[in-house]
């Protein structure tokens, strides 16, 4: 596993930081206005899965392996609705260090 805080991009650190520690705000800042996001393949209301796969289940990542200079990730991701799934991350991350896309799915 790697630790969050060890996580090569730092945009990409302060999401997984965000989502840990079940911080809207920051989870919110790291994200550029009008930021979308996919699930599986498909486009989904960033705000609305957010509160479903994140907040109100305790969702919570752990990194197994980062490439494409931090911007992908492999994670045991789990939830109280879910339980632990096994999945890829990629995120699109602007010049000024926020994520204006991500997509998540089953790895």
């Amino acid at each position: 596993m790697i630790a969050p805080n060890q996580l090569t991009d730092p945009t990409v650190r302060a999401f997984v930081a965000a989502v840990n520690a079940g911080d809207r705000n920051a989870f919110r800042a790291v994200l550029t206005e009008g930021a979308t996001m996919s699930d599986d393949g498909s486009d989904r209301d960033l705000t609305q899965w957010a509160e479903k796969e994140i907040w109100s289940s305790n969702g919570h990542m752990d990194i197994e392996t980062e490439s494409d200079d931090g911007r992908a990730l492999v994670a045991n991701y789990r939830n109280d609705t879910w339980g632990d799934m096994r999945t890829a991350w990629r995120f699109t991350v602007t010049g000024d260090g926020r994520i204006s896309r991500f997509e998540t799915g089953q790895a």
